[in-house]
């Protein structure tokens, strides 16, 4: 039987030093599940494995893209699907580790074939967005499929532009796309996840936040500020340093939006992952030996 371990746990857990750990003991690589680390510019603020971490054990899809690139779950499914295959002719265990819901999803319980958009069809619709406005493709989203209007993010950019992307570009409603279906795996997975008590989290994130800052972070996003309007950038860190360097804020106050901001997201991370019944957990600085054992039981 071959085996998938994913690791998974909100932001500033420590789930890199605990995947570290698992790897070494099974001699194997880590498939990264974090949707921004894989882009090569911005290493900081995404808390990306270090040079040092990745001269201890091989990391998949870390820094192999640019953010001017186009990346989905999709893809991601895809490519990680290519490469378990490829790993599994060769050993019977491999290992995801993330934060990233949508693609840890993907790898485990498939996606919906969405059909891919056209560089054209993207491009019509990033100009839409920039001279008509949000606001005004929620309304269009609205009427042309008004049964995904009722449940997407209506302040979310990205998901409003690319379900009419392919509104426009298959002449179907993104919603009639959407099945849900969940994707046979040939291979037995197993799922862990780390969590900490809410106050201990909150202490690592507002530490980590100021240690990204000591680390270079401002410098980082200041050498992406002109590219701002990219899909990658609109995440946590980069949008609140960019309005530092509009002069709406001060750099204190961007750090603190960062960690107020960080700490919402890790909740939502918390709140989604709590939905699975497959996950057992496990606490931050527990005996790595105790998730050693799961996973050998469940071999």
């Amino acid at each position: 039987m071959k085996n998938l371990i994913v690791l998974v746990g909100p932001t500033g857990v420590g789930k890199t030093e605990t995947s570290l750990n698992i790897a070494e003991n099974y001699s194997i690589p880590i498939i990264n599940a974090d949707s921004r680390q894989i882009f090569s510019e911005i290493p900081i603020g995404t808390a990306a494995p270090t040079e040092e971490q990745q001269r201890r054990v091989r990391h998949y899809f870390v820094g192999t893209h640019s953010i001017t690139d186009y990346y989905s779950a999709s893809l991601y499914e895809e490519s990680v699907m290519s490469l378990l295959n490829d790993m599994f002719q060769k050993t019977d265990i491999a290992m995801m580790c993330g934060g990233s819901m949508m693609y840890i999803d993907a790898v485990c319980n498939g996606i919906d074939d969405i059909p891919t958009v056209d560089d054209e069809t993207r491009r019509l619709m990033k100009m839409r967005l920039e001279q008509e406005g949000l606001p005004a493709l929620v309304e269009e989203l609205k009427r042309v499929d008004p049964e995904h209007w009722e449940i997407v993010d209506h302040n979310n950019p990205r998901r409003v532009v690319h379900a009419l992307e392919i509104c426009h570009s298959t002449g179907k409603t993104y919603s009639s796309f959407r099945t849900n279906t969940v994707k046979e795996r040939p291979f037995n997975i197993i799922k862990i996840g780390l969590t900490a008590e809410r106050e201990q989290l909150y202490d690592r994130i507002n530490l980590r936040v100021r240690d990204m800052v000591a680390n270079g972070m401002v410098e980082e996003a200041r050498r992406v500020y002109p590219m701002r309007e990219l899909n990658a950038l609109n995440t946590v860190g980069y949008k609140e340093l960019f309005e530092h360097f509009d002069g709406t804020t001060t750099l204190e106050e961007a750090i603190v939006k960062i960690q107020g901001n960080t700490r919402r997201y890790c909740r939502k991370q918390l709140t989604w992952f709590k939905r699975d019944d497959n996950l057992k957990w496990f606490t931050t600085g527990q005996n790595i030996k105790e998730i050693i054992n799961y996973i050998d039981k469940n071999r």
